[in-house]
């Protein structure tokens, strides 16, 4: 049996500390972004039960990793990369089980009728309704980069790694989602007078 001396116990005593006061920063910097994973959970899940699990999945995993993650870098990106994957993991799956249950019955899957969060009818507070509306019709892949991008504050290169995709084709899914929110709110943003149309000449 190997006894340790007194500067190699001292060694292991100042680690673990160290490791622990960099757990304790690692927690203090993820649980200020809670609020924005569990909006970009919502606009991913659409339902707020499914977005609290998405965010509890993805804390869990991220706590379980915590030590690959370089204290003071972006960890908001970090914490959306976790949660996206654990989004489209589980997607997966569900479509998985709806495909095998219509092949074992001889049905199409049936979707639930209804709104899927009545609730949750909100996103930030400067996105008011129309709008909201508005991004959550968009299709999947513009919608999460749009969301990414132009309300959670994202660079396009931290949307490529969150997303796995080439930053071209963010650019390109932003690009179009933008197309289409702009062609959507044109009326909606001279209603409300935020643009004004020009008067035609004689």
């Amino acid at each position: 049996m190997v006894i340790p001396n007194d500067e190699a116990l001292a060694q292991a005593l100042e680690t673990r500390e160290t490791r622990d006061e960099r757990r304790a920063q690692f927690e203090r910097e993820a649980l200020v972004h809670l609020d924005a994973m569990y909006s970009f959970a919502l606009k991913l899940a659409r339902g707020r039960d499914d977005a609290e699990d998405l965010v509890s999945d993805t804390l869990l995993r991220a706590f379980e990793r915590w030590e690959q993650y370089h204290l003071g870098t972006n960890i908001r990106a970090w914490l959306f990369t976790i949660l996206y994957h654990v989004f489209v993991s589980r997607k997966r799956r569900a479509d998985a089980r709806e495909v095998r249950a219509a092949a074992d019955d001889g049905r199409e899957p049936r979707e639930p009728v209804g709104e899927a969060d009545p609730e949750g009818r909100f996103y930030d507070s400067f996105l008011d309704e129309e709008i909201t509306r508005a991004i959550d019709a968009l299709p999947e892949e513009y919608r999460t980069a749009v969301v990414l991008s132009d309300v959670q504050g994202l660079r396009y290169a931290e949307i490529a790694d969150v997303l796995r995709i080439p930053e071209g084709t963010v650019k390109s899914r932003l690009f179009r989602g933008r197309r289409i929110l702009q062609k959507k709110l044109a009326g909606y943003a001279v209603e409300m007078g935020y643009v004004k149309l020009a008067r035609a000449v004689a």
